[in-house]
């Protein structure tokens, strides 16, 4: 890749300032955007689900663990796998050890899996993670939402919102929808070497071409 361009301090200080102003912008946007994804009409579920969980079957309610809200990550785990999918591995090595705070949130965070239980715990095992997995195999859970699509697997988070005994879904997104998630590439999209990926390279020279 090219790096880049060297100069004065005052002229990256000038840079950096016109830079700066877009960052706001996309800022004031992102927080808009949050405001209006807050404000999206919710659906009431009243299809039972059951899930296969450490201590057995669960249901929806369940995954909740007494919390107003729940945060579902479909991690990419088709029965027929012995591994899971790598991508969604990268993500869930980014949830934070200690999420104390999403609790303090009245949030509860699960991954759910269409492959069986038995294939989930030894993967989580063998990666250290302590983040709460269920097996929705032998449900219409991912094909509901559309985490399981023409058969294939698809990543994504459903956010759920408990009134009582009652669940609403309130928001799903898939694909690079997630990105948001993955607290590494956060970091990576600050250093001038980003994620390293091809599609970004491609917009590195388009930026490149465009200021001359």
């Amino acid at each position: 890749m090219n790096y880049p361009q060297i100069v004065t301090r005052e002229e990256w200080l000038n840079a950096r300032k016109e830079l700066l102003v877009k960052e706001k912008e996309a800022t004031r946007a992102r927080d808009r955007l949050n405001a209006e994804r807050r404000r999206l009409p919710m659906v009431r579920i009243d299809k039972e689900y059951v899930f296969d969980g450490p201590k057995g079957k669960v249901s929806l309610l369940d995954l909740f663990d007494g919390r107003r809200q729940l945060i579902v990550y479909h991690f990419m785990f088709d029965p027929s796998w012995d591994k899971g999918c790598p991508g969604c591995t990268n993500l869930v090595d980014n949830i934070p050890g200690n999420i104390a705070r999403l609790y303090e949130g009245d949030t509860s965070l699960v991954l759910v899996s269409r492959a069986p239980l038995a294939k989930l715990e030894p993967y989580k095992q063998q990666k250290n993670w302590t983040t709460p997995w269920f097996s929705s195999y032998g449900s219409d859970f991912n094909y509901d939402f559309e985490a399981t699509v023409d058969g294939g697997e698809v990543p994504g988070v459903s956010v759920f919102l408990r009134d009582g005994e009652q669940i609403f879904h309130t928001y799903s997104t898939t694909g690079r929808g997630v990105d948001i998630l993955l607290g590494t590439y956060n970091y990576l999209d600050l250093t001038p070497l980003g994620r390293q990926e091809e599609w970004e390279e491609a917009l590195n020279r388009s930026a490149t071409s465009v200021q001359g």
